[in-house]
């Protein structure tokens, strides 16, 4: 029976899957974080349980270090409290801690495919709902919540329902200027932000093939902005050139097994989705956001729209949005004044982007009133 790429990987990752209920489902990597993971090693504790498998974990600190002077005490007692427990518990259970002030911290979801700790095939979960970023190795990777983290730890498997598919289809080749942000943001606007609840998407298509590996993880990180459990995108020839030499990714003998067993994961061409989108990469230009989410985006060309649905809820929201950002109705945004400048997250942190970003400021001055914060998603960048 043909089957998608989510299907083959959940399938193969089954140990049980109840009758009317939930799947137990085996997890590959759970990479762990300071802020839900206190509540899961302290449960642990209460029921003097050891960590299944803790060679399948990673712990780092991200949500909670400062971006300069990490080699001063956290100010913000909250913060450094989280940060000391992790490696408190990360000693206790004798868990890998790239901790703070390591050459390989840095955000989870950047650091992760920067060593090679995820590979396509894999089951991937994380205390953090971007963990779909993974998925565009071509991983079945979400979010968990923290208890969650503890039935990982305790078990490496987790109890999750079995979302439905989607495929969007992105026919055609970008556009001069059109970046893989510009590509998710377009999707959100058209799906809006909960279009895709309750589905695991995989983008597929021509625009989709074109995208380097960190453009397709931004992709996948965004996934979650339209209520996608996750997203993913099959591996190809940009995913082994990818992940070939990096530090825990496999070699030898073991690499050319891998890539074997990888090269089956692509969905089946018979193949059925439960919901089938297709789109035309033509009609995707550079993107702003006008509103309070990302699903209120036009492209640079257009104006701000008048909101057009019969829900007086909605109506209101979008009056309010407007009033927050000091909008209004057919307002054109490309050139008005920017304000304060934001580089980095788990979406837009990684080398290619200060790279991008290098190459556009090169030769120019920052204007005066402008703030700009430049944020490297790890030590590595």
């Amino acid at each position: 029976m043909p089957k998608t790429l989510f299907d083959k990987i959940w399938d193969a990752h089954t140990v049980q899957a109840i009758t009317d209920g939930p799947t137990q489902l085996y997890i590959d990597r759970l990479y762990c974080h300071e802020v839900t993971s206190p509540q899961a090693f302290d449960g642990l504790r209460r029921r003097a349980l050891k960590v299944f498998r803790p060679e399948r974990v990673v712990c780092m600190p991200d949500h909670n270090i400062p971006t300069i002077n990490q080699h001063l005490p956290i100010s913000d007692p909250v913060s450094a409290k989280q940060v000391a427990q992790l490696a408190t518990n990360t000693e206790k259970f004798g868990l890998t801690h790239y901790h703070l002030g390591h050459p390989k911290n840095g955000i989870i979801h950047v650091v992760g495919p920067e060593y090679g700790l995820t590979l396509p095939g894999y089951t991937i979960v994380c205390g953090d709902s971007h963990t779909s970023t993974h998925g565009a190795f071509g991983a079945v990777a979400f979010g968990i919540g923290t208890s969650e983290v503890e039935m990982v730890l305790a078990s490496q498997c987790v109890l999750q329902p079995r979302p439905k598919t989607m495929r969007i289809t992105i026919n055609g080749k970008l556009g001069k200027g059109v970046t893989a942000k510009d590509l998710a943001l377009y999707i959100i606007a058209q799906m809006s932000t909960g279009g895709a609840t309750g589905y695991f998407v995989e983008y597929a298509g021509e625009a989709i093939r074109a995208l380097s590996m960190e453009e397709r993880m931004t992709v996948c990180n965004l996934s979650i902005e339209m209520g996608a459990r996750g997203g993913m995108i099959a591996p190809d020839e940009t995913t082994f050139t990818y992940v070939k030499g990096r530090e825990h990714a496999p070699s030898g003998e073991a690499w050319d097994k891998a890539v074997a067993y990888w090269r089956t994961l692509p969905t089946d061409p018979d193949a059925v989705f439960d919901r089938e989108i297709t789109f035309d990469a033509a009609n995707i230009g550079p993107r702003l956001t006008y509103g309070t989410n990302p699903g209120m985006g036009i492209d640079i060309s257009e104006t701000v729209p008048s909101y057009e649905g019969t829900d007086r809820a909605g109506a209101i929201s979008h009056a309010k949005a407007l009033e927050y950002m000091r909008f209004s109705e057919g307002q054109k945004l490309e050139g008005t004044k920017i304000d304060y400048v934001f580089l980095g997250s788990c979406t837009n942190g990684r080398l290619s982007d200060f790279q991008a970003f290098a190459d556009m400021v090169k030769g120019r001055k920052k204007a005066p009133h402008v703030t700009a914060w430049l944020v490297p998603g790890s030590q590595e960048v």
